[in-house]
């Protein structure tokens, strides 16, 4: 299946598999768990942190943890499935 912007494009999950985009969307999983983990150590760890959190903050918090989470288990799918180099 090609793209309609270009026949030479390929942007099936087969075609980015034979591209060998998993081994650059596994460091770019990679740079974000740890840009992610520094602002959950950073915000966990502040001293200018107030004792109570807003609804709208621990909403924000929450979803990085999760995006985290699901990062490793992603990256960890990846590594099990033999895609990665």
């Amino acid at each position: 299946m090609s793209s309609p912007l270009s026949p030479k494009l390929d942007l099936s999950i087969e075609g980015m598999r034979s591209q060998q985009f998993s081994e650059a969307v596994f460091a770019f999983l990679l740079v974000g768990i740890f840009l992610f983990s520094v602002i959950i150590v950073i915000f966990w760890f502040s001293k200018n942190r107030p004792n109570e959190a807003k609804f709208g903050e621990k909403v924000m918090f929450g979803a990085i943890v999760m995006g985290v989470i699901v990062a490793v288990i992603f990256g960890a799918l990846q590594m099990v499935g033999g895609m990665l180099f």
